[in-house]
């Protein structure tokens, strides 16, 4: 039997007095991708956070690749929400990349990793993004696009089993965003992704399971967003306040689900 790769029970954490994620439980194999999503504040970074261990959970129980948060290592690449560079930094695109090798440490933590082959596997993590012929670039002087293309090759320099990605094309165009998204579906032909997004209304066509994180979870092992994901992230109290119209849709035909018209506005038309 095959282990999974996040196997996540009964998760609480909070700061303070202000509860974050109360009853977490999820279960993610080998080979998914994996979106979570909901709404701004519902605790999708948290809970990422949680698993690479920069915070520590109140209570309840976290195994990462078989081990502790914090404990595996170069396994797992991590693009963060916020990854600012100042364009007065001197830092060239290779260099950047190279900033992301790290080894087990004593006690489990991460360090630098300093040996010989760290360029060459700089510039492999590169040219998987397609970034190669960039390598001598300033990292500030790149476009919005090519700059998270950059930091994905950071995460994925160690050739990691698990990517784990908050917001990756949150600051991006929509021609960026598209490309990206083709990436990660590449990407994941060889490792495990978790990309979380606070667009419900939006799955890159590669996903294959959805979490949908407001405080507790609604993990469904399906591209699909059902309707207690949709109540968990935007309210409502069943048929009532839900379109009762399904609609479907094939090839490259945008479409948007809107609410229910009320009466008092059915009769303005």
């Amino acid at each position: 039997m095959v282990e999974p790769v996040i196997v996540i029970n009964n998760l609480k954490f909070s700061i303070g007095d202000l509860l974050i994620l109360e009853d977490v439980s999820m279960s993610v194999e080998p080979g998914d991708f994996l979106a979570v999503l909901g709404p701004n504040g519902g605790g999708k970074s948290t809970l990422l956070k949680l698993m690479i261990g920069l915070l520590k959970p109140d209570s309840g129980d976290i195994r990462i690749l078989g081990r502790l948060p914090g404990e595996a290592g170069g396994r797992i690449g991590y693009l963060p929400q916020h990854t600012h560079v100042s364009t007065s930094f001197p830092i060239t695109v290779l260099d950047a990349v190279r900033m992301g090798t790290v080894k087990p440490g004593l006690g489990g933590i991460a360090g630098l990793n300093r040996t010989s082959d760290e360029k060459a596997k700089a510039r492999k993590a590169l040219e998987r993004v397609n970034l190669l012929d960039h390598q001598n670039r300033s990292l500030a002087g790149l476009s919005g696009g090519q700059m998270q293309r950059v930091f994905i090759a950071r995460a994925l320099v160690d050739e990691p089993e698990l990517l784990l990605l908050d917001e990756p094309t949150a600051s991006v165009d929509s021609t960026s965003r598209a490309s990206l998204l083709k990436l990660l579906i590449e990407l994941n032909e060889d490792m495990t992704v978790v990309m979380v997004s606070h667009d419900i209304s939006s799955l890159a066509s590669g996903v294959k399971s959805v979490a949908c994180v407001n405080r507790g979870l609604h993990f469904h092992k399906a591209p699909e967003i059902t309707g207690d994901m949709f109540q968990m992230s935007y309210g409502g109290d069943g048929a009532d306040n839900c379109c009762p119209v399904e609609l479907i849709t094939h090839g490259h035909v945008p479409h948007r689900v809107l609410g229910l018209h009320h009466e008092e506005d059915e009769d303005k038309s």
